[in-house]
């Protein structure tokens, strides 16, 4: 496949390319900071700014999926409009290029717990509120697309580097916790996810989760 994925230089993003690039997709990567990305024959890397929703979909063009991890930046004190902003330019750029497969990487504060949104709790940390409510308010605007082939995945609460084992479980609008008690998973099985999800589309319009 030819894949676009856009905030490839991220935190979750480059083991998204990783994982890509291990599978033998070819990948574009969407990235103000290529560098950070090892290189590969089937890499390429373009600068171009997500808010030019006409430029993106240039880049889009005949690529079988895009993959968004777009994230403004959790400082960035307009992160709220600027995530909803670039989120939505990301899906008409899709929708211009001719692409139809869109995959999301969304938050986990949308999640709910005792019928109630993670992020509306009155423990959620303050500082990363506006960017939650951003993915959790983005997400309710996708359910109402109908022309794209668009997939959500939440991820766990507890995201961190670690192994990529390949083993995990799917939810769908509540966390996934191990015997534990633990919602979480390494970032490296988060990529895996999200590429499996790509290839054989089991939640096609629809949002998922992950977890131990």
């Amino acid at each position: 496949m030819k894949i676009v994925i856009i905030g490839a230089t991220g935190f979750v993003g480059t083991k998204i390319v990783s994982e890509a690039i291990a599978r033998g997709h070819r990948v574009i990567a969407v990235a103000r900071n290529p560098e950070k990305l090892e290189s590969s024959p089937l890499l390429s890397t373009v600068n171009v700014d997500v808010y030019d929703t006409a430029a993106l979909a240039d880049v889009i063009k005949g690529s079988d999926a895009v993959i968004s991890a777009f994230n403004p930046g959790w400082g960035n004190p307009d992160i709220y409009a600027l995530f909803i902003k670039g989120s939505k330019s990301i899906q008409q750029a899709v929708k211009l290029s001719g692409t139809k497969r869109l995959m999301i990487v969304g938050g986990a504060g949308s999640l709910v717990v005792g019928g109630m949104q993670i992020v509306d709790g009155p423990d959620f940390p303050a500082e990363i509120k506006p960017g939650a409510t951003a993915a959790r308010d983005y997400l309710e605007l996708i359910r109402s697309e109908t022309e794209l082939d668009w997939t959500v995945l939440s991820p766990p609460g507890n995201l961190a580097p670690g192994l990529r084992s390949g083993i995990f479980r799917t939810g769908d609008d509540s966390p996934v916790y191990d015997k534990d008690g633990k919602n979480g998973i390494s970032v490296e099985d988060l990529a895996v996810a999200l590429l499996s999800e790509v290839e054989n589309g089991k939640f096609i319009r629809k949002r998922f989760t992950v977890g131990y």
